[in-house]
């Protein structure tokens, strides 16, 4: 497996990280934990050295099987996690990074994922009742306290970005980034080149639409995360099928997936950007992993941004709710 670095401060990882958050939350049905287990070693095993989940996943059992998973492999991985909403009963009712809410979740964190140090701590999402120097400032501190390496951001926009990175340096951005949301390319990633900041792409597989496994007729189960999403409507879906088609035609050009070609072109953005896919089922994970061995030529790449300049994409990414966490 390649690796890659984010951020200037020395972090590196895999060139394809795991997401781990649909093993417990947001995609149901879900894996036993036997088997999500069983996934999360394999990625090992293939090469994987990068792994996502966050304290609202479950809440909390998403952490309990990560740490489970990977504390043969203590110190040769890097474990992401993330803070910055309450808890009550189980459900995630509002944005709390308060620094000492900080310092609980993180110490909730470190006991769930067996570990004396977090990797790369993310704000989850930026608290609009919180100054992002103070959450900068926090987690500076518990940096010099060995209880986190690096600090990350999640869905934050170009001034928060700046405030928090001249507090403490920020390593990387988690934001949603694929073929069918590019809105990152305008202001999001020259930010980031300028000052040093890997960007690490969730969703990379538009939820799982870029795969070509999903169309208009497709029934998701009642709690799965995607029905609320206005993009997954039955009419968006159909239309934005397009983007699908062309995968699915660039993908028998080059022998490989859909998935493959859509996270290869991520791949081929930035040296510094790392995609964490999700999956609940191993063929899944091989396929996707095998997109580092797919090269994009220049002229393929061009052909891609020609083709896409064509192609509509219909529906919001999130609904009401959801946009209202975004930091602009």
């Amino acid at each position: 497996m390649q690796k890659r670095k984010l951020g200037t401060q020395g972090l590196e990882v895999s060139a394809l990280g795991l997401g781990c958050m649909g093993m417990s939350f947001g995609y149901y049905p879900f894996p036993e934990k036997d088997e999500a287990i069983r996934l999360i070693r394999r990625a090992v095993e293939l090469g994987v050295s990068f792994f996502d989940t966050a304290e609202v996943y479950g809440p909390y059992t998403n952490e309990e099987l990560v740490g489970e998973a990977l504390q043969p492999f203590k110190g040769e991985v890097v474990i992401a996690t993330k803070f910055g909403f309450d808890i009550r009963e189980g459900k995630m009712v509002g944005t709390n990074s308060r620094p000492e809410q900080i310092r609980k979740a993180v110490e909730g964190s470190l006991r769930r994922l067996k570990v004396e140090t977090i990797d790369l701590l993310y704000q989850h999402r930026v608290d609009p009742q919180v100054p992002i120097e103070d959450v900068a400032g926090t987690v500076k501190e518990l940096i010099r306290e060995g209880k986190v390496r690096y600090f990350g951001l999640s869905e934050a926009g170009v001034k928060t970005i700046r405030r928090a990175h001249a507090v403490q340096p920020v390593t990387a951005l988690q934001s949603e980034y694929s073929l069918w949301w590019r809105e990152p390319e305008a202001e999001i990633i020259p930010t980031l080149e300028e000052l040093g900041i890997g960007l690490v792409p969730f969703s990379p597989l538009g939820k799982g639409f870029l795969t070509g496994a999903i169309d208009e007729r497709t029934q998701f189960a009642p709690t799965d995360f995607r029905n609320t999403v206005p993009r997954f409507a039955e009419e968006n879906r159909k239309a934005n099928l397009a983007l699908v088609e062309l995968l699915k035609q660039l993908a028998q050009e080059k022998q490989a997936t859909p998935a493959q070609i859509a996270l290869a072109w991520l791949l081929a953005q930035k040296p510094w950007i790392v995609p964490i896919p999700g999956t609940t089922k191993i063929h899944r994970l091989e396929e996707n992993l095998g997109a580092v061995n797919i090269q994009l030529t220049a002229d393929e790449l061009q052909q891609i941004q020609e083709a896409l300049s064509k192609i509509q994409i219909v529906g919001d990414r999130y609904n009401e709710e959801h946009r209202r966490r975004i930091d602009r």
